[in-house]
């Protein structure tokens, strides 16, 4: 992997994200909200609310006031909330730390349970465990997350009583209360993930195990433990670390739903509560860090999946 391709994909995400903030910043703009009327209320001023706007430069041209956004931001300052009167960076940032850990351990579960169903399916193609893992893909994927959040609180907190329905504890405070608050939306999130991820695991095994190197293996007399873990898994699974990556998306997205239906305080609440109140600066801030973390994502598992297969080289 050259050096080289690593400037030239960081220059492709500056870029990226200098687009995303564009069309950001110009959907803000057009939004029925008047940042003045927000702070004063309805019922200011046209002399309280013209100071307003002038010390907003809300007055500028819009060039000007896209510039002066895109300057604070470069330096980490995102703007003051209209709702609260706090700056958003800290804010934003601390709620993306509690989304990243809630996204971080519905991964870890995907993976624990996605693979082994996908390589369990492909062994057993066209059998039982092949026929039930498919239908709990299409079921896992036609489900939208909102309807899968409620049977999981139907079933785990209201019938069975095993686990909170809502809130959150901080894993710096109390790890083992966190993971407890966190089982329901996690699990929720990594249902729809499983659903997807073991299918592809599945064709993909199944493509491996159909190549010539596996019959070579299985002619040489190693064992079927030798054949599946040294030479099947490592090759089947180089494609899921793109599809995870991929999945990111998808769970940035997710995320809102759940954590707004389980009040868990992410970076995915504070995107409802700001569009509710009409917060312009927290608005951009949050779609900003959001197309940022997936920028990133992507970006690593493109050099991870390079680093695994060294037959992949980017030049």
């Amino acid at each position: 992997m050259s050096q080289i391709w690593i400037l030239r994909r960081l220059f492709t995400v500056a870029y990226t994200l200098l687009v995303v903030s564009l069309i950001v910043f110009a959907i803000t703009q057009v939004l029925p909200a008047d940042a003045a009327v927000t702070l004063l209320g309805e019922n200011a001023t046209p002399e309280a609310l013209a100071a307003v706007r002038e010390r907003l430069g809300l007055n500028e041209p819009v060039v000007m006031q896209y510039l002066s956004w895109l300057g604070g931001m470069l330096h980490g300052n995102f703007g003051t909330s209209l709702r609260t009167g706090l700056p958003v960076a800290p804010t934003m940032m601390e709620a993306l730390g509690r989304s990243l850990y809630l996204g971080s351990l519905s991964l870890i579960l995907m993976l624990i349970i996605a693979i082994p169903i996908g390589i369990l399916a492909a062994y057993k193609r066209g059998r039982a465990p092949d026929v039930v893992s498919s239908l709990f893909s299409y079921v896992g994927v036609s489900l939208p997350e909102f309807v899968t959040a409620t049977l999981v609180v139907l079933f785990f907190a209201s019938k069975l009583q095993l686990l909170p329905a809502t809130g959150y504890v901080s894993p710096f405070d109390d790890f083992g209360a966190s993971l407890v608050h966190l089982a329901l939306p996690v699990l929720t999130v990594s249902l729809i993930l499983v659903a997807h991820v073991s299918r592809m695991v599945r064709s993909e095994t199944i493509d491996v195990l159909h190549s010539d190197y596996i019959r070579a293996a299985r002619l040489k007399g190693l064992t079927p433990s030798t054949v599946l873990f040294r030479h099947t898994l490592p090759n089947a699974l180089l494609p899921t670390i793109t599809i995870v990556a991929l999945d990111v998306g998808y769970l940035l997205g997710g995320i809102i739903v759940v954590e707004e239906i389980f009040a868990i305080p992410g970076i995915g609440r504070q995107v409802i509560v700001a569009i509710t109140s009409r917060d312009l600066p927290s608005i951009q801030a949050a779609a900003i860090i959001m197309a940022a973390t997936y920028a990133i994502v992507n970006t690593l598992s493109d050099i991870a999946y390079a680093v695994v297969d060294k037959r992949i080289r980017y030049d």
